[in-house]
C-alpha cells in the first residue's frame, strides 16, 4: 500500500489517500475533489479546472498519467 496526497495528484491540499495501485488512489481523490467542489472550495475548483483542461489533450493526459505512475512507483510502501 502507498500514500499520495491531493496535491501530488494536481489538487489543492495535503489530504492523503492510500491504495495498492495509482488507480485506486485517483478514484479516492476524485471523490474528495467532488466533495470539496460541493463545498465551494475555490482552490479545489481551480485545481479541478486545470486538470480537466489537461485531460482534454490526449498527449498531455498520457504524460500526466505517466508522471503520476512514476511518482507512485517511486514511493515507499506504507
Amino acid at each position: 500500500m502507498k500514500t499520495m496526497t491531493c496535491r501530488q495528484l494536481g489538487g489543492a491540499c495535503e489530504q492523503s489517500f492510500q491504495g495498492e495501485t495509482l488507480e485506486e488512489i485517483i478514484e479516492q481523490n476524485k471523490l474528495h475533489i467532488v466533495e470539496m467542489m460541493m463545498q465551494q472550495d475555490e482552490q479545489h475548483i481551480e485545481a479541478a479546472r486545470k486538470v480537466k483542461v489537461l485531460m482534454e489533450d490526449s498527449e498531455a493526459k498520457r504524460a500526466w498519467f505517466a508522471n503520476k505512475q512514476q511518482l507512485f512507483d517511486e514511493l515507499p510502501e506504507d
